[in-house]
């Protein structure tokens, strides 16, 4: 019950500020509340990533293991959605993208009850990461986790409590020589949300490719967009 109702984010301000709904819309929110009651746990968070090149925002979004993920890249906002057994990439400007399937590792790692997103402190622990300390971030104490290796150091900064959510992460690539920071803000929980809003957008247009046949590209560029979050399709 701590887990459902830890909100992190805007949910209070936001409810304070909605006129009263109408019976219509108070039954939809009632049937909303029901569902989280149930057991879909459902997530939102914002992502701000600083580097050389300038400072990216995503957003983020997920109902138990569905994820929706928004970002802008060089003007044109690029969604990612991978829900079941596919993962979806495109272009909501040019309305064009993939329709990848998933592998079986990462269908495999799909849970109701665990975040596909802000996982961050399972990948820098999987790798031998160590709590090197505790330190205030953001006004509040948080544990800071690192990983050195060939190719460089990863940083993740997680809450003390159960649901150790990632406040910040740092990535240094060994052989670039470059730095990404990534601040994570407004984790907010319990969020209805319809399914509606994880499926892709009408009339986009999508090339569908197997996993094998992705993957017999070398994970190579298959579309008119990057492959984002590429754990959840492929389950490495």
């Amino acid at each position: 019950m701590r887990r459902r109702r830890a909100a992190l984010g805007l949910v209070a301000a936001l409810s304070a500020a909605a006129p009263a709904p109408l019976p219509a819309a108070a039954k939809e929110q009632a049937a909303g509340a029901a569902k989280q009651a149930a057991g879909v746990p459902t997530w939102f968070a914002m992502a701000l990533a600083h580097s050389e090149i300038g400072i990216n925002v995503a957003y983020f979004w997920s109902k138990g293991a569905t994820l929706r993920a928004e970002t802008v890249i060089v003007g044109r906002k690029i969604v990612t959605i991978v829900k079941g057994d596919t993962y979806y990439a495109y272009d909501a400007t040019g309305r064009e993208g993939v329709a990848i399937g998933r592998s079986k590792a990462a269908i495999a790692k799909d849970a109701a009850d665990r975040r596909p997103f802000g996982r961050e402190i399972d990948v820098v622990l999987a790798q031998g990461g160590e709590k090197i300390g505790e330190e205030q971030v953001g006004g509040r104490v948080v544990e800071r986790f690192r990983v050195t290796d060939d190719a460089g150091r990863r940083e993740v900064w997680v809450t003390q409590d159960e649901l150790r959510l990632p406040v910040r992460v740092e990535i240094f690539a060994r052989g670039t020589g470059k730095t990404i920071s990534t601040d994570f803000l407004s984790w907010t929980t319990a969020l209805p949300i319809d399914d509606a809003f994880f499926e892709p957008d009408p009339g986009v247009r999508f090339r569908r490719l197997s996993f094998d046949e992705y993957a017999a590209r070398q994970f190579t560029p298959v579309g008119p967009v990057p492959i984002l979050y590429m754990d959840l399709l492929t389950g490495r």
